[in-house]
Parts: C-alpha cells; sequence; structure tokens
C-alpha cells in the first residue's frame, strides 16, 4: 500500500527532532509522498530544508497563501518567483481566496491570484487551492482563467456536491482531509458521490486532525483515518483508496 499526502506543512517541524518523528510515523503507515506547500517567502527555507532531508518522500510546492497577501504582496511574490527560478517545484500553492479572515483584501488576493496562475501555466504545474468562504469568487476567477494549462487541486474541499462537480469540470481534483470524518459536516455525502478518479487525499496537518483525533494538532500519519473513512465511503478496500489517489496524484504533479 502506497498513500500520498498532497498538502501537509510537516515542514513547520523542519529541524527539530519532531520532523523525523513524524515522518517515520508516516512510513509506519504506507505514507510515502508528502507535498508541502509553502505559504510565504519567510516559509520557503524550511520547505527546501525538510526536502533536503527527506528528498525519496517529500515534494516542494511554491505559492502565496491568500492570508499572506498584504500591503507587501509584489514583494512576497518577487521573492517566491525568484525561489521559483533556482528551485524544481511540482505545484504552484497554495493559492487562492480567503474571506474569512479578511474580505478588505479581496482584490489583492485575486491580483496575487493571477499572477501565479500565469507562473503555473508558464511553468506547465499545477495549482493548489485554497478557498475559504469564497467559493462564488473563485469560479468566477477559474472561468476567467480557465484553458488547457489550468489544472490542479482545490485542497481541503469541503463544498457541496454542485460545487464539487463545477470543480471538477473546470479540471480539478478535489483534496480531501480529516473534515471528511467530522459527522456533522456533510463532506462524506459529497465524498460518496464523487468517482474517486477526481479525489487525492491530504491531511493539511498540524491543522483539521481527523477523528479520532479532532481538536488535536494534525500529522500526516493521520492520513490513514482518512483513507479508511474514503474507503468505507465507496464500500472498498483501504488498499484501493491508496492506489487510485497516489494515481491521481502522480497524474496531477507528474512525479
Amino acid at each position: 500500500m502506497l498513500l500520498t499526502d498532497t498538502h501537509t506543512h510537516i515542514y513547520y517541524h523542519a529541524g527539530t527532532n519532531k520532523l523525523q518523528e513524524h515522518l517515520q510515523r508516516c512510513l509506519d503507515n504506507h505514507i510515502e509522498r508528502l507535498f508541502l506547500p509553502n505559504v510565504n517567502s519567510a516559509s520557503i527555507k524550511p520547505v527546501f530544508d525538510t526536502v533536503a532531508a527527506y528528498p525519496e518522500h517529500c515534494f516542494p510546492m511554491l505559492g502565496l497563501h491568500p492570508c499572506d497577501v498584504k500591503e507587501n504582496y509584489i514583494d512576497e511574490l518577487n521573492n517566491i518567483q525568484k525561489s521559483l527560478e533556482n528551485n524544481k517545484v511540482h505545484a504552484i500553492g497554495e493559492i487562492g481566496l480567503d474571506l474569512y479572515w479578511d474580505k478588505s483584501t479581496l482584490e489583492i488576493q485575486k491580483d496575487a491570484f493571477r499572477t501565479q496562475v500565469q507562473w503555473a501555466k508558464d511553468l506547465n504545474l499545477p495549482i493548489d487551492i485554497h478557498c475559504r468562504e469564497a467559493f462564488t469568487e473563485l469560479f468566477e476567477l477559474l472561468e476567467e482563467l480557465h484553458d488547457e494549462k489550468l489544472f490542479g487541486i482545490l485542497h481541503c474541499f469541503t463544498g457541496t456536491l454542485e460545487q464539487a462537480q463545477h470543480a471538477i469540470d473546470l479540471g480539478f481534483a478535489l483534496g480531501i482531509g480529516g473534515v471528511v470524518t467530522f459527522k456533522k459536516a456533510g463532506l462524506d455525502n459529497v465524498v460518496k458521490e464523487i468517482d474517486l478518479k477526481h479525489i487525492v487525499l491530504e491531511t493539511d496537518a498540524p491543522y483539521l486532525a481527523p477523528v479520532p483525533y479532532r481538536g488535536k494538532e494534525n500529522e500526516s500519519s493521520y492520513l490513514v483515518y482518512v483513507a479508511q473513512k474514503v474507503a468505507d465511503l465507496h464500500a472498498m478496500s483501504i488498499e484501493e483508496v491508496a492506489e487510485i489517489t497516489t494515481t491521481n496524484s502522480k497524474r496531477i504533479f507528474g512525479i
């Protein structure tokens, strides 16, 4: 069995014993591929330090998180773009829109998103999208930017079946994480209706730990609980879910 965590911030533990401990627990649970999205220019170094320490298991993405799109976002984008010129990455992310924390930055969030989507197109890379309370605005942007070069993952998907289908129609896979295990979230009912060829698995560690660790610090080794829930919903084995979702991740990331 080979599982892939398509979105984890395990690099938050770079340079500490926790990193090795977390990764060993991943390997013990057959989670051997981890994709690491940075969030701003300050997080670039820990991402690449982690990748350098575990090059067979950790793979970098680069982007500017919408919550880090502030007054200095042009400088941030320039710094990240310089890193793109000097490092191999497997996606642009995480990027997107977030109207939960600050609605006043929507226009510059959109500007940053457009810029980074163009990077992805120029480099023939997928994008890894963060969307919180902004599906309407995000889909408008994706429709605007849609072409044969636009593809990727809608990370931490928690939307409706209609929104899921819209994302799929635009060429995106759905990143399913711990929320699918939450009893009242309703995501389980959506995932049950989605063909697994459109799904990849993720943890978003250290956030959104699945049941039975809900409310505690998440880690990538907990991906097995997400995979098992998806397996239960589709009445198949966790091994089958692992094979399908890892194959999907290879198609998207090219590795």
